[in-house]
């Protein structure tokens, strides 16, 4: 449990400088081919067709040790861009009052920012009246957390997801927490449903050689650039792709670490993947060449880099079929692995 924690604090450390540190701007000299393209698609949830009636009151295990009563879902605050996410898939995106920054979907834009780079400001949660309060385990600070409960709103903390084995027990979850649980089990059904359908089209399972594809983070306007190791929530997602984490692969068992020439030479990816803003905000492929290390491996002189938009890449949750089918798209975009 504490190596989890630190993990987490880790990864919320990482989204607290890129979130504070991000800029935009146009892609210096434009992505090649091999670069692949950002998903087509209107950046939109798609709920459920019925919209679910809670069955309250339910009790539930919060991820934090407490014993958690909802009895009213009538305002909803998720305090994570995956939970909003999930809450306005189930059907509930009337009921839901405010919305993490990173829930970028179109639906939820409306609704007022309670959180930054995981960090909840109490006062402005409380504002707004909310009936049940959904937190992630890397939510904080925990004087903010505390103050929230200490005020008599019900509020369960989730455990968060790392991989494609978290994306039902995570909805199913949130689900309960609601008091929809038939709605999560249709949800899941169906999330596991078009996941299966992408990997059965999957091309990387027939070849000899699985590309190995390395995750960067990256936020250049603050100096932020990172190779993803083991825990980072890439692997599961690559691995599902057919490719190989290279910076797993190569030993770093961490989240994250520092980008090197080394550590790079190290991986040796085939391809490299990104978040939409992050490669943005380096100035494009062209940019990202000019971080130390990348135009000498196989990705930097092949200019193979995937991208999928920060927003979905690592929920794990109902459109993670969509973050995998793009990952699939542009790695074997010509035909070959990336």
């Amino acid at each position: 449990m504490a190596r989890s924690l630190r993990i987490a604090g880790a990864w919320a450390a990482v989204l607290a400088l890129g979130l504070t540190g991000c800029g935009t701007s146009d892609d210096g000299g434009g992505r090649t081919p091999k670069a692949g393209a950002e998903a087509a698609a209107p950046d939109r949830v798609e709920p459920l067709a019925t919209r679910p009636k809670a069955e309250l009151p339910v009790t539930v295990a919060s991820a934090d040790g407490h014993r958690v009563t909802v009895r009213d879902t009538s305002r909803i605050v998720p305090l994570t861009g995956s939970l909003n996410e999930i809450v306005f898939t189930l059907g509930l995106g009337e009921n839901v009052v405010a919305r993490d920054i990173t829930a970028t979907f179109e639906q939820a834009k409306r609704l007022p920012v309670v959180t930054r780079a995981h960090d909840v400001s109490a006062e402005s949660v409380l504002s707004l009246e909310p009936t049940v309060v959904l937190a992630d385990a890397t939510t904080g600070p925990a004087e903010a957390v505390d103050q929230i409960r200490d005020a008599g709103i019900p509020l369960v903390v989730f455990d968060p997801a790392k991989g494609l084995d978290d994306v039902g027990p995570r909805i199913e979850a949130v689900a309960k927490a609601l008091g929809v649980e038939k709605a999560g089990a249709e949800l899941t059904a169906r999330t596991e449903r078009r996941i299966d359908a992408v990997r059965a089209d999957i091309p990387g399972g027939t070849r000899e050689k699985k590309p190995r594809v390395a995750f960067l983070y990256l936020r250049g306007s603050a100096s932020v650039y990172l190779l993803g190791g083991r825990a980072s929530g890439a692997s599961s997602l690559l691995e599902a792709a057919g490719a190989v984490d290279a910076g797993k692969e190569s030993g770093l068992r961490k989240d994250f670490t520092a980008i090197t020439s080394e550590a790079l030479a190290k991986a040796a990816p085939d391809a490299i993947l990104v978040m939409t803003k992050g490669l943005d905000s380096v100035g494009g492929v062209d940019g990202l060449l000019k971080v130390p290390g990348v135009a000498e491996t196989p990705a930097g002189l092949d200019r193979r880099v995937v991208s999928v938009d920060d927003g979905v890449l690592l929920n794990y949750g109902p459109r993670t079929d969509q973050v995998l089918k793009s990952l699939v798209e542009q790695l074997y975009a010509d035909g070959s692995p990336a």
